[in-house]
């Protein structure tokens, strides 16, 4: 079966740092493009940054460039985000998705929560 599971949300104040990941299984990882997305309450989800599986490009978000660092480890299959400089409006569930071709998969979210 194919599970992308995302970990590491938490609460962590305003103008701090947290690492999230997201594993996956089922599937071959090398070769997707992974990306995190994220649903504030109230709002649209929002694509904010990916990484290809070949050559690692990145993209990122306005809203979140300069502070969040996309990464892959395809030897664990695990995608990471580190970020940094949380603002109040980074409070959101993130989720990751695995894409190639015609398939696309969704992971279970982790809730990020910035405090003032």
């Amino acid at each position: 079966d194919v599970q992308l599971q995302a970990s590491g949300g938490g609460l962590v104040q305003a103008g701090g740092s947290l690492s999230i990941s997201c594993a996956a299984s089922g599937f071959t990882f090398d070769d997707y493009a992974i990306g995190w997305f994220r649903q504030a309450p109230g709002k649209e989800r929002e694509g904010i940054s990916c990484i290809s599986s070949s050559d690692d490009s990145t993209y990122y978000a306005d809203s979140v460039k300069g502070r969040f660092t996309i990464s892959r480890d395809n030897a664990k299959n695990t995608l990471n985000l580190q970020m940094n400089s949380l603002k109040l409006e980074d409070t959101a569930v993130y989720s990751c998705n695995a894409r190639y071709t015609f398939y696309s998969f969704w992971g279970q979210g982790t809730l990020v929560t910035v405090s003032s």
